[in-house]
C-alpha cells in the first residue's frame, strides 16, 4: 500500500514533535506500507524568514522571497530524516526539485503543472521513505518556486495523484473535521466522512483544516484523503466522492473573519450596471463573494459586496478611479464584518434549514446583514463581534435540539 502522508509546522516544530511524528512513521513502514512523507516548515519558520527579509529590503522581489522561503521545509524533512536514520530506517529527503515538482512562474502562489515521479519511484523501489519538501517546486527557468497558502497540503495531493496512492493523509494538530472548530465550540462532533464538496466549501469558508486548492486537485484526480491528528493516534475524517452514512442535514458551520464588505451607493438603475462594476473588480483579480443588490428607486440602486479584507483597499481604490464613468454617489467600506456559514449535501433534500439557521440567530440576537446561498451552502454576513456567538448558537440548533 502506498501512502503519502502530511505533517504541518506545528506537527515538526521541535525535536520532540520530530520524534513523534518519526515514530509514526515508522509504525507505517514496518506494517510493510511505501511512504511519501510531505512536510511543512518548522512552527514559525517562515513568519520568521519573512522577518529577516523585511529588516534587509522592505520590498525584496518575489523570486528571492521564494528561494528564502523554501528553505524553511528544506530544513525539516533533513532534521526529519536524521531522526529516522537515528532509529535505523532507510530514508532520503527530497526538495521539490528533486521530487519532480514543475510550476508556473508565479512567484509567491505557483501552480503545480506537473509531477515528474521517475526520481520517487527510484527510491521506493529501494524500500526509501522519501521525505519531500512541501510548498515548492521549479518553474521552466529552473527556478524555486513556492505554492502560497496551503502550499504542502497541495504538494502532498499532487504526489498522490501522481503516484496513484491508496491515500493521502494530512496531519494537523486536531484530530480530524470537525462540525465546528472543536477548540472554541463546546460540543463540536468529529465527522468519520465528509464529501469532497462539502469540505471544499469548509475550507473556502474559513475552516482552517484543509486548504481548498488541495481539496480541488484530490477531487479532480480522485484521491481519497485523511484527515488526523499527529498527536492523538486515532482514525481520522476520510474525504471522498461519496459518503455512505446517510447525510445529515448540515455538516458543518464556517467562520471567516477576513471579510470586508463594500457598498457602491446611488448607482444608476439602468441596464450594465452591474456588469461594469464588477467588470472594474475583475480586471484587478479581485474576488466577490456575497452580492446583495438593492430595489432601484428615483432612478438609482445600491450594490453591495463581500471581498476579501486583503483585498479591500485596491477594491476601493479601482473603483474610485471610475466613480466618473460608473457614475455613483460614493463608497462606504466596513472591515468589521465577518462571514458565518453552514454547509452540508443533506441540505439538498431537507426542507427548513434556512429557517433554523435564522431562527438561531434571532435567538442570539445577532442581525443578518446580507445572505448568500448555493445548493449545500448558506452564507451570512454578521458584525464581527457577533461571529463567534453566531457559530456556538448555530452549532447548537442543530446538532443539540
Amino acid at each position: 500500500m502506498l501512502i503519502v502522508k502530511k505533517f504541518g509546522g506545528s506537527s515538526v516544530a521541535d525535536a520532540e514533535r520530530i520524534r513523534r511524528v518519526a515514530g509514526i512513521i515508522a509504525d507505517a513502514y514496518s506494517e510493510g506500507h511505501d511512504l511519501i512523507v510531505v512536510l511543512s516548515a518548522q512552527g514559525d519558520t517562515t513568519d520568521d524568514l519573512i522577518e529577516k527579509a523585511a529588516e534587509l529590503n522592505a520590498s525584496p522581489s518575489r523570486r528571492e522571497m521564494d528561494v528564502l522561503l523554501s528553505t524553511g521545509e528544506q530544513a525539516s524533512v533533513a532534521l526529519m530524516s536524521m531522526a529516522l536514520e537515528k532509529i535505523g530506517l532507510p530514508v532520503v529527503s527530497l526538495t521539490g526539485r528533486q521530487a519532480g515538482i514543475h510550476t508556473n512562474s508565479d512567484y509567491g502562489a505557483a501552480r503545480i503543472e506537473r509531477v515528474d515521479a521517475e526520481r520517487i519511484r527510484s527510491e521506493l523501489d529501494r524500500r526509501r521513505i522519501v521525505l519531500v519538501a512541501g510548498f515548492q517546486g521549479i518553474n521552466r527557468f529552473d527556478d524555486i518556486t513556492t505554492l502560497g497558502r496551503g502550499g504542502s497540503d497541495t504538494t502532498a495531493v499532487a504526489l498522490a495523484a501522481a503516484l496513484h496512492a491508496d491515500i493521502c493523509q494530512i496531519y494537523t494538530d486536531v484530530e480530524g473535521v470537525y462540525t465546528a472548530d472543536p477548540r472554541k465550540i463546546e460540543g463540536a462532533r468529529k465527522l468519520e466522512e465528509i464529501t469532497y464538496d462539502e469540505m471544499l466549501e469548509l475550507a473556502s469558508l474559513g475552516a482552517q483544516v484543509l486548504h481548498n486548492r488541495s481539496v480541488q486537485m484530490a477531487k479532480r484526480y480522485g484521491v481519497e484523503l485523511e484527515v488526523c491528528s499527529s498527536f492523538v493516534r486515532k482514525p481520522g475524517t476520510i474525504v471522498k466522492e461519496v459518503t455512505k452514512m446517510e447525510k445529515i442535514k448540515i455538516s458543518g458551520v464556517a467562520k471567516d473573519t477576513n471579510t470586508a464588505r463594500i457598498a457602491v451607493m446611488g448607482l444608476r438603475d439602468e441596464p450594465g450596471i452591474a456588469f461594469r462594476v464588477f467588470r472594474v473588480l475583475s480586471n484587478s483579480k479581485i474576488i466577490v463573494d456575497i452580492i446583495l443588490q438593492s430595489i432601484g428607486r428615483g432612478g438609482t440602486k445600491d450594490i453591495s459586496f463581500t471581498v476579501a479584507r486583503s483585498d479591500a483597499d485596491a477594491a476601493v481604490k479601482v473603483l474610485a478611479a471610475q466613480q466618473s464613468s460608473l457614475g455613483f454617489s460614493e463608497l462606504d467600506v466596513s472591515e468589521t464584518v465577518a462571514k458565518v456559514s453552514i454547509v452540508g449535501a443533506g441540505m439538498m433534500s431537507a426542507s427548513g434549514v434556512a429557517t433554523t439557521m435564522f431562527e438561531a440567530l434571532y435567538d442570539a440576537k445577532v442581525n443578518i446583514n446580507m445572505i448568500s446561498t448555493s445548493e449545500i451552502k448558506i452564507s451570512v454576513l454578521v458584525d464581527e463581534a457577533d461571529a463567534d456567538r453566531a457559530v456556538a448558537a448555530i452549532h447548537r440548533k442543530f446538532f443539540d435540539d
